[in-house]
């Protein structure tokens, strides 16, 4: 029985001669052609654009974009034969319902050839994270993993958490489920090994310990109570506790604390003691047993309902590092094990991949999954269903784990339903909202104003739909003006993309605004100026109490005022929505408030890049005396010629 490769729809029969018409672009650099068919609305204009592109095509491994009319991605796939993958999509009656839909979209291809199906796979996952087409399933998750870092580079490293690309010199652990379980993980460290969190800049200019000495979270290295061999070994501590020696570890601590002991060193047994009590904190705090498994991860699915729920379990060295519930997107027509395979395709993009995956069902290609996996790592990846032993009982706990979350899940959303039906009876809606946005402004008596926009939907925020807007024309401090700025930017822009509101997505179903009866004025003003009359638009006002007793008042565009019981879910919700995008606002605002702190004014001098803006500083020590400096003073300045000393002092006098 021949199954769908991960991340392509399945195989329809042979193809039909392809239509070598079609126009091309090729970029030689990137092996990548574009091929735009024209823009017929039905499923023949899709068709033909992809037998443009056929023409084009060897039978080489790579990947391929499905564009829509407007050049926006609408499904990534790879195959190990690009020419034979892509003429498939012709064969309209082979087609589910679903793909025929994506071809009747199509309007164009992008094609980037690669040297293994392997690497196509990675690329896939790459391309599928960056665009989050609405055809391929899409795994959820607004943040990336955090791991624990033993950074390098320094006589006496430093732990600290770790997000992001993994740039910095050093030794990774994780990933963790969470920042929670990172946070209690290194405070633990700390105790149990005394290592330093601060920053390089922070530790040289120490000349007495901080308070993480006096607690007994750190060694004080930075004052030298501790000696860099000394350090160097509770650094190897560190790294076998970490790796999975931590029996050993906890083993010698014990050892120490008897001898300190036994030589009447109560002082130090004391502090061998804290030590011991950390580690077995760590040990204590795993949810689950994972003795024997060495480093694995664990991924259990559950299906229910229509949704599907994937339970994953990161263990390290024998320590269950966290677990997490995924429930990816547009999973309908597909099978649970390709649905499994595509996660873990886009999981691992990101995070490195262990020695050892451990699943509950066969998945398509896995022989592919491994090599992939194993370019990532730089060694051998095995994927593996486990049949007996702590294995298959830690697989059973994550099916278990799975499976409740999934019902956890399903009673969430059709609580979440309710609430959103109530809410558009109660802000007379037609139909339940899509897409709401919510806005709102931030600044100090008009300065450094920023206007913010946040999205939501039935299935929670959309946070990659967020924006921020800096304001432009009204400068004072006027709300009113500010708010009616956002809604010029932001609808001008819709009426320009989308005039005839054809793109999901594009326009919201709900406007919500941080304000009252004025902001209300402004923003209904500014829409039927621009001619939109039919956009829902609600104000939410805190109460007389500050919203402290939930009397938050709901004003409508003809005038109308209405209020909910403080008990409301669909008033808890209508506030959280509120509190959201106060947060997202404030940020903003802090953030540009923060850079304006920073700047300098040497920044406003073109052609004067970081390192002649720092040679002057050192030099004249403030940007002041930088700008009182004569001519001749800026030409003896390091790093700085005549011709740019020249441009310096033009630059504050010739004016």
């Amino acid at each position: 029985m021949s199954r769908t490769p991960a991340g392509s729809p399945p195989n329809p029969p042979a193809n039909p001669p392809a239509n070598p018409g079609g126009k091309e672009r090729f970029n030689e650099d990137r092996a990548t052609y574009t091929v735009k068919g024209n823009a017929q609305p039905d499923i023949d204009a899709g068709v033909a654009a992809i037998r443009e592109v056929v023409a084009t095509l060897k039978p080489s491994p790579g990947v391929y974009r499905m564009l829509d009319a407007r050049g926006d991605v609408l499904y990534v796939g790879k195959a190990r034969s690009l020419k034979a993958r892509v003429v498939n999509y012709t064969q309209i009656k082979a087609l589910t319902n679903r793909l025929q839909r994506m071809v009747s979209q199509c309007r164009g291809m992008e094609i980037v050839t690669t040297n293994s199906e392997a690497e196509a796979l990675l690329m896939e996952a790459q391309f599928i994270k960056r665009f989050r087409p609405p055809y391929n399933v899409l795994l959820r998750d607004d943040k990336s993993f955090p791991f624990i870092l033993l950074k390098e580079g320094h006589d006496f490293p430093r732990i600290m958490k770790h997000r992001g690309a993994r740039k910095a010199k050093g030794a990774y652990y994780g990933p963790f489920a969470s920042a929670g379980s990172v946070n209690t993980t290194i405070n633990a460290l700390q105790k149990l090994f005394l290592l330093r969190s601060c920053t390089d800049s922070f530790f040289s200019r120490r000349d007495r310990p901080c308070l993480l000495y006096q607690i007994k979270r750190c060694s004080a290295p930075c004052v030298g109570r501790i000696d860099a061999e000394g350090y160097a070994e509770l650094i190897q501590e560190a790294r076998d506790f970490l790796g999975g020696k931590s029996g050993a570890v906890q083993a010698r601590i014990e050892t120490q604390m008897k001898e300190a002991s036994a030589a009447l060193d109560f002082e130090t047994a004391a502090l061998l003691r804290d030590r011991l009590r950390a580690a077995t904190f760590i040990q204590g705090s795993q949810a689950v047993n994972a003795d024997g498994v060495g480093d694995a991860d664990v991924f259990a699915l559950a299906a229910k309902g229509g949704q599907i729920g994937i339970q994953g379990f990161f263990v390290r060295g024998g320590q269950n590092w966290g677990h997490k519930a995924f429930f990816p997107t547009h999973t309908q027509d597909l099978e649970k094990d390709d649905v499994l395979a595509r996660v873990l395709a886009q999981f691992y993009e990101e995070v490195p991949p262990p020695r050892t995956i451990l699943v509950d069902r066969d998945l398509p290609e896995k022989e592919l999954l491994e090599e992939a996996f194993g370019e990532l790592a730089g060694r051998k990846v095995t994927i593996s269903i486990p049949q007996r032993g702590e294995r298959r009982k830690l697989m059973l706990q994550a099916q278990r784990n799975a499976t409740e979350a999934l019902d956890r899940r399903l009673a969430e959303t059709g609580t979440q339903a309710k609430i959103m039906r109530e809410m558009a009876e109660f802000l007379e809606l037609s139909e339940v909202p899509a897409r709401i946005e919510v806005y709102d402004n931030s600044h100090i008596q008009g300065s450094k104003a920023v206007g913010a926009m946040v999205v939501a939907g039935p299935e929670g925020y959309q946070k990659n739909q967020y924006r921020k807007f800096n304001i432009k024309t009204a400068q004072t401090n006027d709300d009113y003006a500010m708010m009616r700025e956002v809604m010029e930017r932001r609808f001008s822009r819709a009426m320009k993309d989308d005039p005839d509101r054809e793109q999901a997505g594009t326009w919201p179903d709900l406007v919500l605004i941080d304000g009252g009866k004025g902001q209300m004025s402004s923003v209904r003003d500014t829409l039927e100026e621009l001619g939109i009359e039919d956009v829902p638009l609600i104000a939410i006002a805190k109460g007389p109490h500050h919203g402290r007793e939930g009397r938050e008042v709901f004003h409508f565009p003809d005038g109308r005022e209405k209020t909910l019981p403080v008990n409301s879910p669909v008033l808890f919700y209508l506030q959280r929505l509120r509190d959201e995008v106060h947060r997202f606002a404030i940020g903003a605002h802090r953030a540009k408030r923060s850079r304006a702190i920073t700047a300098s004014p040497l920044d406003e001098i073109p052609g004067i890049g970081p390192a002649r803006k720092r040679a002057l500083l050192l030099h004249f020590g403030t940007a002041g005396k930088v700008r009182a400096a004569a001519l001749d003073d800026l030409k003896r300045a390091p790093g700085v010629s005549e011709a740019v000393a020249q441009k310096i002092y033009d630059f504050y006098h010739a004016r």
